[in-house]
């Protein structure tokens, strides 16, 4: 059965978002996803919570994946509804991705 899920054209994706650890709300950081889908300001945050450079990223048709040096996909994050998404990091953790205002 064909899937009927959209891929979102990535200007739809630029822009600033928030960041933050299910286990620490309180401890979130921004994130800016660059229209050349390279990562700007709050990549060093998301970087150290992965423990590896998290350098882009790219739409794909069920969520958003940010990619490291090399340009392969180190973490994705699953579309929970519009302007939210969230990864599953370590087995336990979860880390939420979600448009700022």
């Amino acid at each position: 059965m064909a899937s009927s899920l959209r891929l979102a054209d990535p200007s739809e994706l630029v822009g600033h978002w928030q960041l933050q650890q299910a286990a620490a709300p309180d401890q979130g950081c921004g994130l800016e996803l660059l229209d050349n889908a390279a990562l700007g300001d709050g990549a060093e945050c998301l970087s150290k919570w992965l423990g590896q450079a998290a350098v882009g990223w790219f739409p794909e048709p069920d969520g958003i994946a940010i990619t490291g040096r090399e340009g392969s996909r180190i973490i994705f994050f699953s579309r929970q509804r519009e302007g939210l998404y969230e990864a599953r990091v370590n087995n336990d953790g979860l880390i939420i991705l979600q448009r700022a205002p």
